[in-house]
């Protein structure tokens, strides 16, 4: 199996050859839409685009669309599966194969895309915040890229929409606004349904840490 990109209307994107001359492809020229963000090393790009691509075709997704955002370590996917889940079942091929990641560090849902203009991601929070019972609590995090919108103009202004408690260490919620220039991702989600590839293998340490100590234990 080979892996070349394809570089056009400045879309970087990915085709996988699986023999006999049968090319798939998975990136086709469209508009720049995504419900996935991850992120990596700038000069790592192409590698994490490639893991993307094939943990989202395990994952289920036959024909996921991977794309470089044209912003330094960021790289973007469109998948049809709803995309907490995506990531979800990201996660989970991780863990059964740590190694299929070296390049990502971050897998993250996004589940509205909307102009980066203040009052529309203040709506698109709002509206996806009902998700958040009264009795949970939530925490906003702005990764702000290519905006002269500032972070805490960004969440004081969604703070004001949602009529929840605040928990900073350790909420239910995360409200996530992913500025990219101009269009923004949105996502209300559990804190585990966004992949932090680090903490993923530090938990891993840990539990095989564990295991070994149980294992060495004298009888």
């Amino acid at each position: 199996m080979c892996i070349y990109w394809v570089y056009g209307f400045g879309v970087v994107g990915i085709r996988f050859s699986a023999g006999r001359g049968v090319t798939h492809p998975a990136v086709k020229p469209v508009a720049r839409e995504f419900n996935i963000l991850a992120t990596t090393e700038r000069i790592d790009e192409r590698r994490a685009g490639g893991e993307l691509w094939m943990l989202l075709r395990a994952a289920g997704d036959e024909s996921p669309v991977v794309d470089r955002m044209g912003i330094w370590g960021i790289i973007i996917a469109w998948t049809r599966l709803e995309p907490t889940m995506a990531v979800a079942r990201v996660r989970e091929e991780f863990l059964k194969k740590p190694d299929s990641i070296q390049a990502l560090f971050r897998v993250i849902p996004i589940q509205r895309l909307v102009p980066t203009k203040l009052e529309e991601i203040v709506k698109a929070t709002k509206e996806l915040s009902a998700a958040i019972s009264p009795d949970e609590s939530f925490r906003i995090t702005v990764e702000k890229r290519r905006t002269r919108l500032g972070s805490h103009e960004i969440i004081d202004a969604v703070a004001k929409g949602i009529n929840r408690k605040v928990d900073l260490d350790d909420p239910d919620w995360v409200v996530l606004v992913e500025t990219t220039g101009r269009m923004t991702g949105v996502s209300v989600v559990r804190p585990i349904n966004i992949l932090n590839v680090q903490k993923e293998r530090v938990h891993l340490a840990a539990e095989a840490k564990k295991r070994t100590a149980f294992d060495n234990k004298p009888a």
